[in-house]
């Protein structure tokens, strides 16, 4: 049988993971409508603390980040991976409060999650001028207009899912994409005490695991593949020194799975690692440092009670 020719990125970047040594899933592939599902579950959980305390900030100082901003026309806030938008609707409400003249620019891959963060938003902010977009963030931005002033949201601590290179060439597009004068609000975790970073991460209910493992079952229902999900397990380490979260999917025996869509059968070895995700905590000091390094200047932190986290505000 003839190799399907590759088109598909997911696809793609399958078989380069998973044939390559070490082994490796790209973590943005996480989030589809399951994926998504899961990761909300993931920001209710107690020990998953940065959710809670973007909440905290967003709703005790979303009136102090506004009085940050420069604008005195009409802006736009462009979000970058919203969500389901429960989070960003306490900053709105405050713009919506001091009569900000802004218009509201959700962007995610997912539908389910535009979705619903078109009803929370709109019950929430009845009337609030709102343009949601599905699917890549740059692509996404061909389409809006570029003359207004914005603010981009990067909310979560997404950014600490990227290698240092990668944050850099992340944050680098962001900066040509934005004008001189344009803000960038950025949730960044902040380096803490160990064992709370590592509960957040490794829960005792199971739900990140199950996160972790719904990108095997997106494998055989997309690649057309046999994975048998009991023979792979989820482990994560954070090392307090380089500030990472590393997470990994582990196969439990030596195996083989077989995608019939790519007809390429990919080999494990017992306990091989297939690593899924960075998750990077940071200095105050390194937060300045990356900043710079993208051609930003950091504005103001704007951090919880607790100094676990902070919405850094850039401005190019």
């Amino acid at each position: 049988m003839k190799t399907k020719t590759l088109v598909d990125p997911f696809a793609e970047d399958v078989t380069k993971g998973l044939t390559e040594n070490p082994k490796s899933l790209p973590s943005k592939y996480f989030y589809d409508d399951r994926g998504s599902r899961i990761f909300m579950e993931i920001m209710a959980m107690p020990e998953y603390y940065p959710t809670g305390c973007e909440f905290e900030i967003l709703l005790q100082q979303s009136p102090a980040i506004v009085n940050k901003l420069p604008f005195t026309v009409p802006f736009n806030i462009i979000e970058f991976g919203s969500g389901d938008g429960m989070k960003t609707k306490h900053l709105l409400k405050a713009f919506t409060e001091q009569g900000a003249p802004f218009t509201y620019i959700p962007i995610d891959i997912s539908q389910e999650a535009i979705d619903a963060l078109e009803a929370n938003i709109n019950q929430a902010l009845p009337g609030i001028d709102m343009q949601p977009q599905t699917g890549d963030y740059f692509e996404a931005l061909t389409g809006i207009d570029s003359e207004k002033p914005a603010l981009f949201l990067f909310l979560g601590g997404n950014i600490g899912n990227y290698k240092d290179a990668d944050a850099i060439a992340l944050l680098e597009r962001f900066h040509a994409q934005m004008k001189t004068g344009d803000m960038l609000l950025m949730g960044m975790d902040l380096q803490k005490n160990p064992r709370i970073i590592q509960k957040a991460y490794d829960d005792p209910h199971g739900v990140t695991r199950a996160f972790n493992m719904n990108l095997l079952t997106r494998i055989n229902r997309e690649l057309d593949a046999d994975i048998n999900l009991d023979q792979f397990d989820f482990y994560c380490d954070y090392n307090p020194q380089s500030g990472e979260v590393n997470s990994y999917l582990v196969s439990l025996k030596k195996q083989h799975v077989h995608s019939a869509l790519l007809n390429t059968t990919f080999y494990f070895e017992k306990d091989e690692l297939v690593w899924t995700e960075l998750s990077k905590k940071y200095t105050l000091a390194g937060i300045s440092a990356l900043a710079q390094s993208a051609g930003f200047a950091v504005a103001h932190n704007f951090m919880d009670c607790r100094h676990y986290f902070t919405d850094s505000l850039w401005i190019k």
